[in-house]
Parts: structure tokens; sequence; C-alpha cells
């Protein structure tokens, strides 16, 4: 069963919009595929919570109509799971990674960090724990016996860690970049990374979708899973929400409490069909649709071709048209490396050829025949032009493979592009036509 989640902390007065983006992201993914959505309060880190702030980061949700599917035996059925009520769950886990050899204790004081990291910077080195504890447990162990305060390390391996993000793909990191992080603190509470590894196999999340500021932390959460020897989540790192200029929204220039929105006479669903379209597009172009749609249209690749089309937009500069680059990139989105590889895979599809790279003027009889096959199709997508031309191949004598070269060439000017009757839909009837003509 697909589960989703959002954890967000209580650390404002109310949820942050980008926190509702990411929320309705993962509500729409788990009730697509018939599962489950959870929310998760982690507040673990005392100091900075606002009183009030989780009953009104609720309210608001469920104002929106984002309702957990699940909660505690206790507290209701819109009660959130609580970090800070798990705390000896935490602490057990801790303790199984030091006894593996995966974590060590270290009682280091704050001095002596601070001392540590002054020298560090001072070499122009990157400022990292320096294991000093790692290499005398026993006596570190005693020093707890005695009272000392301590924490709880995870030691990083020397590994490359990969994985594949839903809308990144392939991502790559070098454990030798990663300090020994903190699991659990001196006042017994979980970091976020012990805790929301925990909690999200504890809870059984399949799909971890948040916001990019956590891709860095995501090395650290794979090397947990594999210390514990737990299934990972499949991880999705969404854009964060940006004002026009791409600058980052800030609380001293832009609302950035939900309840702002609404308390301006916002309408709920309004407001979600507008958090929809940031990084996400509606498969059949509508700008206006309501939640139940979103959840029946909502697919991750979807998000994937947005944040890629972005990419290729502000690489590319605003010559081309931004709907045929959303177009283009399911096509060519496994072909390409780097940016600077867009234009020469999908040129052909702004302009047509000048020129061939095999020569065509033996085919015009069957590029007569093609012309004429291309004008009967009512419904001009891939799936009718595939067999409009496969009709056409065998009419004509040819061998599919010389047959389907011959057509690419007087499409694309090129014996290789991307998949061609993709292509050919993209391009329209008309379009196709006028190029075969042309031939």
């Amino acid at each position: 069963m697909i589960r989703t989640r959002i954890a967000p902390s209580p650390t404002g007065k109310d949820v942050h919009i980008g926190s509702v983006a990411t929320a309705l992201m993962n509500y729409a993914w788990a009730k697509k595929n018939n599962g489950k959505f959870i929310i998760r309060i982690e507040d673990t880190d005392q100091s900075r919570l606002v009183p009030g702030g989780e009953k009104k980061m609720l309210t608001t949700l469920q104002e929106l109509g984002i309702i957990a599917d699940e909660s505690p035996l206790i507290g209701g059925p819109f009660a959130p799971y609580r970090q800070s009520e798990r705390l000896d769950i935490y602490k057990k886990y801790a303790q199984e990674l030091v006894e593996k050899g995966k974590a060590y204790y270290c009682t280091c004081t704050l001095e002596r960090l601070t001392e540590m990291r002054a020298k560090q910077q001072a070499e122009k080195k990157v400022p990292k724990y320096d294991r000093f504890c790692l290499s005398r447990q026993d006596e570190v162990k005693k020093q707890i016996e005695e009272g000392m305060k301590y924490v709880v390390r995870l030691l990083i391996p020397e590994t490359e860690i990969v994985f594949t993000d839903l809308i990144r793909g392939e991502v790559r990191f070098q454990s030798s970049n990663l300090d020994d992080q903190v699991l659990l603190k001196s006042d017994g509470f979980p970091t976020y990374h012990l805790g929301v590894v925990v909690d999200d196999h504890l809870m059984e999340i399949t799909h971890v979708m948040r916001g990019e500021e956590w891709l860095p932390s995501t090395p650290k959460h794979i090397i947990l899973y594999d210390a514990f020897g737990w299934e990972k989540p499949f991880f999705g790192h969404v854009s964060l929400l940006r004002n026009p200029d791409k600058s980052k929204l800030s609380k001293r220039k832009n609302p950035v409490w939900a309840s702002e929105y609404i308390e301006k006479g916002i309408f709920p669903e309004a407001l979600l069909n507008y958090l929809a379209l940031m990084g996400w597009s509606h498969p059949e172009g509508k700008d206006i649709f309501d939640l139940d749609e979103y959840i029946r249209v909502f697919d991750i690749k979807d998000v994937q071709t947005e944040k890629l089309k972005s990419k290729v937009v502000e690489y590319i500069g605003g010559e081309y048209n931004e709907k045929v680059i959303e177009m283009t990139i399911p096509l060519v989105r496994e072909r390409m490396k780097k940016l600077s590889e867009y234009i020469p895979l999908t040129e052909f599809l702004f302009k047509a050829p000048d020129a061939y790279e095999i020569p065509l003027e033996k085919y015009k009889d069957t590029l007569t025949k093609v012309i004429a096959k291309l004008e009967s199709i009512d419904a001009f997508n891939s799936l009718k032009i595939g067999e409009a031309m496969v009709d056409v191949a065998k009419e004509s004598g040819l061998k599919n493979s010389e047959f389907f070269q011959m057509l690419r060439v007087a499409i694309t000017g090129k014996k290789i592009s991307p998949p061609l009757n993709e292509s050919m839909e993209i391009l329209g009837k008309e379009e196709c036509i006028k190029r075969i003509k042309t031939v």
C-alpha cells in the first residue's frame, strides 16, 4: 500500500504555504493509489516551538481538506503522531546502532567542539567532528556511567551514496563530505535525522516527497536505513515555492502562512488549485480544476517533467515555445546528460530541416503514399500515426527499418532522433505533411 506523510514542525504561527504545497502532493499521491496519508508533528526541537502553532497548523490543513487518514490510538481522528511522545523508541534504536558498531557515544563538551571547529576553519578545512571519542569508547562509557552528558553520533562509512530521486533522477554523494551526525541529543531527544528515519520505517512510509532543502540530508538517511537493514522508501525532492523573479519566499516580503491567504478571502479550493500548478502541469493543460480532479490526474513523473522544463527554459532562453518544450521533455529526459544537449536533440521540432542525412529522392512515391495516409488520420496521435505508418511500410515493399529511417529523415533531417511517432504528434498533421512535401 502507498503511504505518504508530511512532517511539519510547529516553529511558526501556522503551516507554511510551501508545506501545504508539499502536503497536497503527498495527499494526492496517496489518494490516487488508494493509500494512506499521515501527519506527523516533528517537535523535538523544544526550544523553537511556538505556543499554539501545532493546533493552528492542523486547523488550517483541515480547512483546506488535507486530513490525515491515520492517527495514534489516542487523541481523536485528527490527532497527529508527535515525536515528543516517542522518545523511548528513538533511544532504543540509537542504542541498537551503537551495539552494531554503526554509531558511537560522544561526551565532548561544547567548549571542545567550538575550539575544534575554529581550528579547522583556520586551517581552511570543512568543519567536521574529529572522532575524538570514537577511539576511546570504554573511557566514554565510564564517563556516562558517572553521569556525564553524552550524545550518540552516526559513524559515517567511507562509500559513495547513490539513489534515484523520483524528480531529479540519479543523485550521487561522497560520504567523505558528511559529518558524523548527532542522532540522539544530550536531552534524550532525537535529531531530525534519526527521528525521520525511525518514524518513516515504523509507519511504513513508501514515498518521501519533501522540499529540495532536505536533499543534502538524504545520504545520511540512506546510511541509517542501511545500518538498520531496513528497506528504503522512494525519495522525491520538489522545488521550493519562489517569487516570479525566482527569489525565495520571505516572511519580510511575502505572506508565508497558509491562513493569511484564507483570511484575505481566498477560497481554499482556489489556493489548492494555485499550489497544484507550482511545479506541475495538468496533462490537459487546464488551469482550473478541483481537488478530486487533481487527485485523478496527478502523477509524480509530471513533476519531473516540469522541473526539467524549467531548467531547459532557463538555459536556452525565451526564444523557444515553452509549451513545445514541455511536450518534448518526456521524449528526451532519458537521453540528456546535460542541458546543452537539449537543442541538438530537439531542434527539428522548432524548425524544419534544411538538409538530410540520407538522400530521399528515390522515396518520392512512398512519401506520396505517406502524405495520403497522414491526411486520412482524424485523431493525430502517436498511436494512430504508428498504426498508419506500419500499413504504408507494408504497401511500399520496404523493410520496416528502411521505411522508418526514410520517414525519420524526412521529418527530422537526421537518422537518429527522439521517438518518431511522438515527435510527429508534437509537430501536428499539417507540419508533418508540409515537411514531407518539401523533400
